[in-house]
């Protein structure tokens, strides 16, 4: 595979303004934390990022997309009250998501179509800060309350009201009850100096804590809208301004409240006459947040100085009534401003997340800081903003609402004898030969360039747009295309062509799955034409995924389409969401060209519905003799156990079938069948690989809902530990079948893995000892027939539980020796005077498991079920020389479906192999078919003589970060660059 480094290609991140968890701390909580938590990253190019913790995995699910002169500046997650359904049980309240950005309104977004839901804006100022009503206590059960008035007190005890801060000086307060938003009341007049209010926190139901740009921190009381206490910081410092700016306050769980200002002083006051009890210098700039932990022992400060302090208590003092706190350590984890952070807290997790202008979100151990390594995300997206037409060689890239079109030259040996593009070339390889800029204000949600790179679709959440491209002087001449009017209007999340350029598919805010099919115009030009018959495709209806009634619900996020892909023949077409289901549809009959497609105008409604499905199937929509239908088999495809990040189908080599010209003389309307067509169902390659967020890599025939030979052979549990342990995340994939290769290319962010899928990995140690013990087949244990027998399920093989160790959310464990925060994780226990003895005791044991044996006894099983399906039994020599010292890797002796005979020594192709110089990656796209031969639009072999067969080429796009341009950071006292 040829690589073209490319870091030409823009992509400008944003800054982080905002961070927010949707639920708060509870370290009792188990697992990890609910499973609907999730982490919302606000950026100032007015994108919102929604991550995934699942227990320190940290992954970017989807980016609801901003606009023009647009900014998030704050964030927060509310929880709606708890309802009983019919039956009578209990319903868990829903999860909602508010953000703010120099305006007068707060806006409530809808996760699962992408886009806002309501605003509530009044004649009040521009709203600076806003805080979440803490839910209260459900009351108590009292026979002077009926049922009813008592669910209707417990309903109001856990409502969540919305306090906002403006820039005269007033607080207001929004209501969300009722699944609504509406403002309720003024809690603080504006002040005769109109100082912004630029922090606010509630120290509990109904007292909240305002800090503002005055020197000042007031105290107001919800309930009689009354300001209980003003409390001041002073002056400013000495030759500077006058007023102290208090840009966080944060209240710990004992009532005491936390402040940090423009001095760099973190200051503690108490809780109940809110006097003053110590400050800390902690640093040498503006304090921009503040973070406490959940047992209210840890505060976390980031600055303008790029610092991030831990401050701790240091114990209680006899000759003062008050706690004492101290600056334990401070690290600069980040290269600019920390403007934000988080804190989550829960049973085996336990994180603080940072983020500012250097765009990449820090997360940062809380009870084992100084422990444990800090993790730094990716500001690049988890969906690659780029695509690339293979046939001509272009490359898109697209951010915000600008694209840019690059045509990349071919290597010096392969231009020889070969037509060059009418698109001219600089002596660096490269050129820009269009760049679109969108009118309106929304940003681009997705984008996508047909193969022959003919066709560009964009969509935002809001329209569709279509050009076409057209080389002219050496550029793309771009030139708008009209798509039917129901079409522009309804935006997508989604957009993407077929590889035969035949069908533009598109995923809506609704999750509605629709394709559009083009035709090619007669003329010198030979533009496409989209036809106005649009196909809706209607998916299986799935049990959704509950939670617990306190862990809050997201309602049909789960079901919200992440990844679409469609075979290399274009006839068979998958769709993946969020909770790990993946539906299938395939492309019925021949193309026929003769039949008439004047008035197919076919209104775009949903496909949801019972009746809609069954007016499908008595009425198939036919587009030129083709229809598509639900694949027979797609209820077989089981559940994931993670979401999938990549789908791909393996391509094939076999030329495309031809269109139908002369018309399809078998097939006639006749009096009973009045929709006749052709019920040929596809025949080509269907075997789908997916790469799921717990780092497993299955393959699927979609045809016939299993499993491939490949992936019974090779479970999850059977991949390399080293990839297995890789906490970035999968963002795509390469095929390179060149030759006999069967290879894939699998890339993140950081790294670039390559597995062979003509041979079978080899097996690990571990499993290496359990079919040792196991022996054969014919001489397993009881339990190990009991497996083999049972039904064949994804979570069977697939177990991604074992990836993390002791962490406990963020990076891992600090070896021992170079631990320098605190003691060390073992002590010296001495009985006695005598100290040359003595024992070494761990502080922090592992968990013990619940049965070693058990654990034995799933190695020995899970080995002699991989053999069995190797299609031999691992005896001693077999397991000697499954990785030898010298690599090579033996298979089994079988033969398969796949089309090759596996059992032959292979000295000279690895299984697999990686490396990690390439990063951050951006994206990497084809460059070309990567066939052995060089194919046509058609599939047909190139008639050029004597043309040398090609491999794969690939641009690889690589954005570092000092490639980009942040704003001046600030330096201190002996603070400086090397």
């Amino acid at each position: 595979m040829d690589i073209h480094r490319c870091r030409f290609v823009p992509y400008p991140s944003s800054a982080i303004n905002a961070l927010a968890f949707s639920h708060s701390s509870n370290p009792v909580n188990k697992g990890g934390g609910p499973s609907t938590l999730r982490l919302a990253i606000g950026r100032a190019n007015g994108d919102i990022e929604i991550w995934n913790p699942l227990r320190g995995v940290w992954y970017q699910e989807i980016i609801l997309r901003g606009g023009k002169n647009r900014s998030i500046e704050g964030l927060i997650w509310t929880q709606d009250p708890e309802d009983v359904d019919k039956r009578g049980y209990k319903v868990p309240g829903k999860l909602r998501l508010f953000s703010i950005g120099y305006s007068q309104a707060v806006t409530e977004w809808d996760l699962a179509a992408g886009r806002p839901l309501r605003h509530s804006a009044g004649n009040y100022g521009e709203i600076w800060c806003m805080t979440p009503q803490p839910r209260d206590a459900p009351p108590k059960k009292s026979e002077s309350r009926n049922d009813e008035e008592h669910i209707a007190l417990e309903k109001q005890a856990q409502t969540q009201n919305i306090a906002a801060g403006c820039a005269d000086g007033s607080i207001i307060l929004l209501s969300t009850a009722d699944d609504d938003l509406q403002f309720t009341k003024v809690l603080a007049r504006p002040s005769k100096k109109r100082t912004r209010v630029l922090n606010l926190t509630f120290q509990n139901r109904h007292i909240i804590v305002a800090g503002h740009a005055d020197s000042t921190i007031r105290i107001y009381d919800m309930r009689g809208g009354q300001q209980v206490r003003n409390m001041t910081l002073g002056g400013g410092p000495k030759g500077g301004p006058k007023e102290t700016l208090v840009w966080s306050v944060k209240c710990l769980n004992d009532g005491t409240i936390v402040s940090g200002d423009s001095t760099g002083t973190v200051s503690f006051w108490d809780s109940k006459h809110y006097a003053l009890v110590q400050r800390v210098q902690g640093h040498e700039a503006d304090v921009l947040d503040l973070a406490v932990s959940a047992d209210g022992q840890s505060v976390f400060s980031g600055g303008m100085d790029r610092r991030t302090v831990l401050y701790r208590k240091t114990g209680k003092n006899s000759s003062e009534r008050s706690t004492r706190w101290g600056k334990v350590v401070h690290n600069r984890l980040h290269q600019n401003d920390v403007k934000t952070m988080a804190t989550f807290e829960a049973k085996g997790m336990s994180v603080l997340v940072s983020g500012g202008l250097d765009t990449n979100p820090i997360v940062t151990p809380v009870q084992e800081f100084g422990k444990e390594h800090h993790r730094t995300l990716s500001s690049l997206p988890q969906q690659p903003a780029l695509s690339s037409a293979s046939e001509t060689r272009l490359v898109l890239g697209w951010w915000d609402r600008e694209l840019s079109i690059w045509s990349i030259s071919e290597p010096d040996d392969r231009l020889q004898k070969r037509e060059r593009s009418r698109l001219s070339v600089g002596t660096d390889g490269r050129k820009l030969v269009a760049k679109v800029a969108l009118q309106g204000d929304e940003s681009i949600t997705s984008a996508d360039l047909a193969s022959d790179g003919t066709v560009l679709a964009v969509a935002t959440i809001t329209e569709l747009k279509l050009f076409h491209l057209r080389p002219k002087d050496g550029i793309m001449k771009v030139q708008k295309m009209q798509p039917p009017p129901e079409m522009v209007k309804m935006g997508a999340k989604i957009i993407q062509f077929s590889p035969d350029k035949r069908w533009l598919l598109t995923v809506t805010s609704e999750d509605t799955v629709e394709l559009h099919r083009f035709v090619n115009q007669e003329g010198p030009k030979k533009r496409p034409r989209l036809l106005n018959k649009a196909i809706c495709l209607a998916r299986l209806p799935r049990e959704p995924v509950r939670s617990k009634y306190y862990d809050g619900s997201l309602g049909s996020y789960d079901r919200s389409i992440i990844h679409v892909a469609f075979s290399s023949d274009s006839r068979i077409l998958v769709a993946g969401d969020l909770s790990g289901y993946i539906d299938s549809w395939l492309l019925e009959g021949h193309e026929d060209l003769t039949q008439d497609d004047d008035g197919l105008d076919i209104s775009i409604k949903s496909a949801s519905s019972d009746d809609e499905d069954e007016d499908e199937e008595a009425h198939p929509k036919i587009v030129l003799g083709q229809h598509w239908i639900r694949n027979p088999a797609a209820a077989l495809v089981p559940k994931l156990r993670s979401t999938p990040l990549v789908l791909s189908f393996r391509p094939s080599l076999s030329p495309t079938p031809r269109a139908i010209t002369s018309g399809n003389i078998a097939i006639h309307p006749t009096r009973h069948n009045p929709y006749s067509h052709s019920h040929n169902l596809p025949d080509g390659e269907d075997r789908l690989l997916v790469l799921t967020a717990g780092n497993d890599i299955i393959e699927f025939k979609i045809l016939s809902g299993k499993m491939s030979d490949w992936s019974r052979r090779n479970p999850a549990s059977i991949l390399p530990q080293e990839f297995r342990d890789l906490r970035d995340q999968a963002r795509g994939l390469i095929w390179d079948l060149e030759g006999d290769n069967e290879r894939v290319w699998v890339y993140g962010v950081n790294w670039l893995w390559m597995f062979d899928l003509a041979q079978n990995l080899p097996i690990r140690d571990e499993h290496r000892k359990g079919a040792k013990e196991g022996k054969t087949v014919a001489g397993a244990t009881q339990n190990q027939h009991q497996l083999l027998k049972r039904k064949r399920q994804v979570t069977e093989d697939d177990s991604s539980d074992s990836r993390r160790g002791r962490d406990t959310g963020a990076g891992s464990a600090i070896l021992d020796s170079e631990l320098n925060v605190g003691i060390s994780r073992k002590v010296r226990k001495i009985n006695g005077a005598d100290t040359s003895g003595g024992r070494m005791i761990d502080m922090n044991p592992e968990p013990e498991l619940d049965s070693e044996d058990g654990d034995d006894s799933a190695s020995a099983n899970q080995n002699t079920l991989v053999s069995l399906r190797r299609g031999s039994a691992l005896n001693d020599v077999e397991m000697q020389d499954i990785e030898g010292q010298d690599g090579d890797v033996v298979d089994g002796q079988t033969s398969n479906d796949d089309g090759y005979v596996l059992g032959t020594r292979r000295r000279e192709r690895p299984p697999y192999w990686h490396t990690y110089k390439y990063r951050p990656i951006l994206g990497i796209v084809p460059l070309n078919t990567g066939a052995a031969y060089e194919a046509g639009m058609d599939g047909a072999q190139s008639e050029e003589k004597g043309s040398v067969p090609r491999g794969i080429e690939v641009a690889l796009v690589e954005r570092p970060l000092w490639d980009m341009d942040l704003p001046a950071r600030y330096h201190g006292n002996q603070e400086w660059d090397p």
